[in-house]
Formats: structure tokens, sequence, C-alpha cells
């Protein structure tokens, strides 16, 4: 149950107390000053038994079972607190013994996996080590040395920076995805292993984050050969190298080694090798039937850091706004916390598909002006993430002039415009405001996209770029500034970019290898969403729009007032407590919905749809079976 470090800090404010065999556990110690105050006690030697009221039930306690103890109750993280009569040591056991009310509350509320935890633990327990220096009450040497050995720890001696006195945006900024189930899925699975593991599974099924090649998907072949050539030149003068690869691999290789000074060990152009850009212009101006200017291209470590430099300029003052739909994807709630700016959560319509509700926009973009904020931009992520949805085109229409209305930057993020599942097209903000003409020539949008999606999935080449239209130039100068500061995104994800944008075309050699391979890889994901759209609709007290774009279901889960008291009861939000059990007992990791800041009083989980077929045949099953249990387990009033 827990993480080592969470361990090691444990062992750290803990003391250690030995209780022999036989003995009653007490609640309550003794401090240095002869006062007494409640206590937890963790086992980590020997053995003890807890026998429950009315009930013949003995639970026993032994040190890989992590269960904290205290006056009454055993506290289990991932179950409800149970009431015991006594607790006896039936070996001779050894306790680690923490001195502070408050860290049960710290350990249950810490949401956002070990550090958080810990640090809640931190910050708790530092009124524990406070000694009184009355005369005549004074504490030995010893005691006074430890307690204030054990303060010195927590303060970081020696260290320049401590969690006190860094940037505490950073220390409040939270990232769901990364959090407390994936958390506990990754140690879950170091224990399988280890071959220490007695979950009723053998593998942990990774349905939490959009990263397809860890759950077995193929790269492109195309992609690869083009890109391992580029990475190492010396292989086009190799003389049997056409015996290898196909010539237009070559010619494309030699092409790009060409354009690329200095190899993809050298810096490029702060905004990207002007070749690839070009390549982009291409592409977007193929999509759209509009013409793009390459300047306005800056190539990117994937979208996210083209995110985080539009934020960056964007928030110029703690009362400047960002409006993110809800649910979001947290990167913008991160970001937004992180520099210091404003959340203006608009709600998605569910009901209608995911769709956006222009009343609901203009209400909140009214009452944040009305509490002192000031809307700067609007982000639209389409196709969706969490959601699953495809806005149509008299939607965006909307959104657009809205926008304009109201002076708002807007911010498209479109990395899933390959995954589309339905007969809607996707349709770019930017052929949008073109097809508006002339009077929309002065509104400023930015586009992200990105190799980490749509049908390739090559996550880890973090490649992308981002599109700047009719922004300022003497704005575009700072961004360019900001953008030289890291001198050039990474080199490999300039060339998998280029790759995207320009793949192979009928006629050239790799072409029928490569339509084949993208051909299977989208099929599959139809196929893929489509089983867990109609899977999830059925099952008991699940709900769930149609699956039309991105890599994503977020199903509504009705949970009943039981499992609500059982969530409250263990310390987690009601989505959580589904998704940790969902976890525990089938090995099948999602987030929960609560980490996309999700309308009040609902509860959903996002999944992914990206192991193998076979493999997303077993989650569906899995969860079935799980979520029909789950719900006659919590079945009825509470």
């Amino acid at each position: 149950l827990f993480e080592p470090e969470e361990r090691a800090l444990i062992t750290l404010l803990a003391g250690r107390t030995v209780v022999s065999v036989g003995s009653i556990i007490p609640y309550q110690a003794a401090s240095v000053e002869g006062n007494t105050y409640d206590v937890f006690y963790l086992v980590v030697g020997g053995c003890v038994e807890c026998n429950f009221e009315n009930s013949d039930h003995v639970e026993v306690i032994e040190p890989d079972k992590d269960a904290w103890l205290h006056e009454e109750t055993v506290f289990k993280k991932t179950r409800a607190n149970i009431t015991h009569r006594t607790a006896r040591a039936t070996t001779t056991v050894s306790l680690l013994r923490l001195a502070t009310k408050d860290f049960l509350q710290a350990y249950n509320d810490g949401s956002e996996g070990a550090l958080s935890i810990m640090e809640s633990i931190k910050r708790k327990i530092q009124g524990s080590l406070v000694i009184d220096e009355t005369p005549g009450r004074a504490p030995s040497v010893a005691q006074k040395d430890f307690s204030q050995w054990k303060k010195a720890q927590l303060d970081g001696e020696g260290k320049v920076m401590v969690l006190q006195n860094i940037n505490q945006s950073l220390v409040n900024m939270q990232y769901a995805v990364r959090g407390l189930v994936p958390l506990t899925a990754e140690r879950i699975q170091g224990e399988i292993n280890a071959g220490a593991s007695n979950k009723p599974f053998d593998e942990v099924l990774y349905c939490n984050i959009g990263n397809p090649h860890s759950v077995g998907q193929q790269p492109i072949t195309y992609y690869r050969e083009v890109l391992a050539l580029v990475d190492c030149p010396s292989l086009l003068n190799k003389p049997d190298i056409a015996k290898v690869m196909s010539p237009d691999v070559v010619k494309r290789a030699q092409e790009l080694s060409k354009a690329i000074k200095g190899g993809t060990g050298a810096y490029s152009h702060s905004q990207g090798v002007m070749q690839i850009r070009q390549h982009v212009a291409e592409f977007i101006e193929a999509r759209d039937g509009h013409p793009c200017n390459p300047a306005d291209l800056f190539l990117t470590n994937g979208a996210s850091s083209g995110i985080q430099m539009m934020l960056n300029t964007l928030i110029a003052g703690p009362n400047d706004a960002v409006l993110v739909p809800i649910p979001q994807y947290p990167i913008y709630s991160a970001l937004i916390k992180l520099l210091n700016g404003k959340q203006v959560g608009y709600q998605m319509d569910e009901e209608n598909g995911w769709a956006l509700d222009m009343v609901e926009l203009t209400s909140r973009i009214s009452n944040a002006r009305q509490e002192g904020q000031k809307p700067r931009a609007l982000v639209i992520i389409n196709p969706g993430n969490p959601v699953g949805n495809c806005l149509s085109y008299d939607n965006l229409v909307d959104l657009v002039k809205l926008c304009k209305k109201e002076g708002l930057v807007l911010l498209a993020d479109e990395v899933y415009q390959e995954n589309v599942y339905t007969d809607r097209p996707f349709y770019s903000v930017k052929k949008v405001v073109r097809d508006l003409g002339t009077d929309y020539d002065g509104f400023e949008v930015v586009s992200f996209h990105s190799t980490s999606k749509g049908i390739i999935g090559e996550c880890g080449r973090r490649g992308g770029y981002m599109e700047l239209q009719n922004f300022d130039p003497a704005v575009q100068e700072q961004i360019y500034k900001m953008v030289s500061i890291g001198l050039c995104s990474n080199i490999s994800g300039q060339v998998m970019v280029d790759c995207m944008v320009k793949p192979p075309v009928e006629g050239e050699e790799s072409y029928p290898l490569y339509a084949q391979e993208m051909e299977k890889l989208y099929t599959s994901l139809l196929v893929r969403s489509q089983k867990l759209s109609k899977a999830l609709t059925t099952m008991t007290n699940v709900t769930c729009s149609p699956i039309n774009g991105a890599l994503y279901a977020f199903p509504t889960i009705n949970l009943p007032r039981k499992a609500v008291d059982a969530a409250k009861l263990a310390g987690m939000p009601p989505d959580t407590f589904y998704a940790v059990e969902l976890l525990d007992n089938t090995g099948i990791c999602v987030v929960p919905g609560n980490g996309f800041k999700q309308q009040a009083g609902t509860y959903h989980f996002r999944t992914t749809f990206l192991p193998g077929e076979e493999k997303m045949d077993m989650v569906i099953e899995k969860l079935r079976s799980f979520n029909e249990g789950f719900m006659a387990k919590y079945a009825g009033d509470a």
C-alpha cells in the first residue's frame, strides 16, 4: 500500500516501540512533558490480532498488511474502516508510533501520489516535534537532540531550497493523469514483476494514458527507416543500402540530411528546420484550402511545449484568466496554476454529445469579469480529450464568432485530428476562421498538432508544431525570443513531424506497405472504439456518449449511495474509490473523472482503448464483470 518513499518518511517521523506477547496495544502515549496524545501505529514486526465487536471475525495485522491501528479502529486505504474491540499482540510486536491526530487525514487526502502525501505529512507533523522548554520540565539532552534532528530533516538541513521557499504555484500544481491510481498501478506491476503479488491478475492493463506504443502498437516502418538513416547518415554511403531500404526512403533521408545542417546532433533554427516547416505549411494548405506561411510555424517538443509557451505569453498577471473545457485535459489546469493565472471552466454539453454551449460560454465569461478576472483566451480540444467528441463545423463557427466578439485568443488543441470514427469530418479552427472571410483577418488563433497521437502515436519522439495566425508582429517576436531560450526543439521530433505531414504517396516504393500499416491501425482503433462504446452503454449504472474521436471514452458512473458512503469512509472521492477497486480487482488502470474537473455531482472515469484487440476484449469483459459485482455489492439505500 505504501510507496518506498512513504515508508522512509514514516520511519523518519515515527518513533519505534515494542509491545510484548499478549499485551493490549494502547491508543495513547505520554509526551516528554507528561501529556497524553493519540497515536497511530504501523506494524513493522510481529503480529497483532484485532477482535471485533458483535463478531467472531479476527483481523490479523502483519507487516505486509499496511493498516493503521488507532483507538478502536483499523484503517485501510482501500476499504471502509473497521471497528474493533481490542488489538492484542500475539507475538512480540515492533510498531512505528506516529504522534499526530492529523496523520490519517493527511494520508487519505493525498490524491496526487506519494510525493504529495509525503509533503502533506511533513506539514501536518511539524507541531508534534515542538519541545516544551519550561524550566524544570525540559527534556533530556538526547530527547532534545533527536527532536531537533527530525525537525532539521523535515526542513531540509543545509539546503537552499526547501518546500516552503520554492515556487508555491509549483507545489500547488496537480496533474491527475499521473496521480494516485497510476502510481498505485506502477507499484502493483513492480510487485508482479518481483513475484511478490497476491493480486488475482498477472499484469496491469494500462488504460490511463494515451501512449500507444507502450501497450503494444507497432511503429510505421517508413517513418522509422527514414529516421534511422537521418540519425546515422553514414548508412547512406553503404554500398548495399539499396538492398535494405527502399529507394524513396533513401532519397527522403538524403533530402532531410542535406536540409538539417550538422545532422540530428546539431541545433536547428529556433523555429525549426525551414524545409520541415515548409512541408508543414503544404500539409495545412492541402487540409484547409487556405495559405500558410512557414514563418508563422514553430516546431515544438510535442504540443505540450507549445501550449506552455502560449500560456506563458498570455498570462501576464494573477487575474488573467483562460477558459478551459470541462471536463478538461489536466495540462491546462496544471500550467495555469503554475503560471499563477486563473482557470475558468466552461461545461461541455454531455447530453448533446459533448457539444459546445454558447449560452454556457457567454455566462462563464460574464461571471469571470464580474469577479474581477480578465479572460484572455479560450481553449478548445477537438477531437476531445477526455470526452471523445468531434465538433461540428457550425459549432466551431459559433465558437469563433463568440471569441471574436469577446476579444479572446482561441487556442485550438487539434492533436487528435486523424482520430475520427464518425461520418462527421474534422474541421480545423483555422479553416473555419478563413472561411468566414476578411472580417476575421485580425482574429488571433494558435493551432497545435503533435506526432504523439493520431494513428502513429509516436509519443516518445516529442514532435509537434504550433501555428500562429494574425498575431501582432511585435508579440510574435517576443514568442520567438522565448522559444530561443530553449534553442530549438529536438531534431528527431522534427524529422518525425516531417514524415507525418509528408508521408509516401501512391507510386513510391514504400507506399503499399505504408498504406497497409496505416489502414490496419486505423481500422483496429475504429473497431476497439465501437466495441468499448457499445459495451459501456450496456453496463449497469453506466452511460457513455458515442466515441466519435480521439483515443478515449469518458463514461458516467451512477454510483449507489452506499458506494459514495464507502468512498467517504475510505477518504477518497467516489470515482477514485471506484477506480482503485477496479485496479485492485482486475488490474485495469483508468483515471478517475475528478482529475478532469467534471461537473459537480457527477462521477466518471477516463479509459483509453489502446491495448491490442485481444487485450481490449479482455479489458471490456473484466470491466463488465467488475462493474456488475461492484454495483450489486453497494446496491440499495445506505
